[in-house]
């Protein structure tokens, strides 16, 4: 097996044990938000894993699996994604990574997931969760709209469950995640249903993973066909004026876009 060398990362911890690669998403001096290097320091893992692992653990921290976009970097305009690609395309492109790798991708999930933190979620082929957890999409507060989520999330749940959960904007519970599609076993200890499920996992040959993932993106008519629409409104979502001046007033005075000015 090849080294990765983690010695740089800032926003990550990775370990691997019995060819399975545990990703750890690791911001919490910033509520485990998605920044560029985030995204590029997960890329550069998953494309590690994709030659050296049969299973990928991702899990982010125990309150906070991972709370969305970073709008601490936005407001400050940070929007370079390197090598020319807008930060949105590098993260759709990680997610279709997660969910086509040649892995079995397991989300772990003990912590609030929201906004594209969600995406992270939805991408994953098995999604374990603490009963405690809740999920939500907060975007459309804000003006915005989860452009890139929705693909993964439709993939998921039906495309009428995940008009809803963006319209309502509010939490659901790990009860209800499961019920509709997102989550496979949500429990007390969510420790101990991983465990049972990577001791399983751990059966699967990697020849045969990576074969049925690529007819897994063979068939996909969902993920694949919406990249270049979901970034594009995306894209234009965060580049309207009035959209920007409402997360950068959120980010110096806390204040909602609901809230008076």
């Amino acid at each position: 097996m090849g080294v990765l060398n983690t010695a740089g990362y800032e926003t990550v911890k990775v370990r691997f044990a019995n060819g399975i690669c545990y990703l750890q998403l690791h911001r919490p001096e910033a509520g485990n938000t998605i920044s560029t290097r985030l995204v590029q320091e997960c890329a550069d893992v998953v494309r590690f894993a994709e030659e050296h692992a049969t299973i990928l653990v991702l899990e982010g921290l125990p309150e906070v699996f991972c709370w969305g976009a970073d709008f601490g970097e936005l407001a400050a305009g940070g929007d370079e994604a390197g090598n020319g690609e807008s930060p949105a395309a590098a993260l759709y492109d990680l997610w279709l990574s997660l969910a086509f790798g040649s892995f079995v991708s397991v989300a772990h999930v003990r912590g609030k997931a929201n906004a594209g933190g969600l995406g992270f979620v939805a991408a994953c082929d098995i999604v374990v969760c603490a009963d405690t957890v809740t999920f939500s999409l907060s975007e459309l507060l804000f003006g915005l709209m989860p452009a890139c989520v929705l693909p993964f999330l439709t993939r998921k749940v039906g495309p009428a469950r995940s008009n809803y959960i963006t319209l309502m904007t509010q939490p659901f519970t790990a009860q209800q995640a499961v019920a509709w599609g997102l989550v496979d076993v949500s429990a007390d200890d969510s420790g101990n249903p991983l465990r049972r499920h990577l001791l399983r996992l751990r059966y699967l040959p990697k020849t045969g993973v990576t074969r049925y993932k690529k007819y897994l993106r063979d068939l996909d008519d969902i993920l694949l066909p919406s990249r270049d629409k979901a970034v594009a409104a995306n894209q234009e979502v965060f580049s309207d004026v009035e959209n920007l001046r409402k997360i950068e007033r959120y980010v110096k005075t806390g204040q909602f876009p609901w809230e008076g000015e």
